[in-house]
């Protein structure tokens, strides 16, 4: 009888390090499957998923899709494009779009 609390301390142990284990092969899975989709969805166009390709307008770069055309912004690029000294109707266009998105009061010149 003696030789029962041992083997349920080992037993407890293995039992707790292959959960361990289990954890950390899920976690390294996890990590390797979302770093393939972020590889998988760079310059790709958000609305159907072709090939973006990037231009530069008036020195904002604007990618733009190979297939429908879209034209996609990073962070802070439009309101760049925006600050464009000539004002047109596609900047106003803009600024309507970003008051709805960002909620502030942008200008309408």
């Amino acid at each position: 009888m003696t030789d029962k609390k041992p083997r349920t301390n080992e037993e407890e142990y293995f039992a707790r390090r292959e959960a361990d284990l289990l954890r950390q092969q899920r976690a390294t899975a996890q990590e390797t499957a979302a770093a393939a989709a972020r590889r998988s969805h760079s310059m790709k166009c958000p609305k159907c998923g072709y090939d973006l390709i990037t231009g530069e307008w008036h020195g904002v770069q604007i990618d733009q899709c190979t297939h429908c055309h879209g034209i996609w912004f990073d962070a802070g690029e439009a309101e760049t494009a925006l600050a464009h000294a000539e004002p047109n109707m596609m900047a106003r266009v803009f600024r309507a779009v970003l008051r709805g998105v960002s909620g502030a009061k942008a200008s309408d010149t």
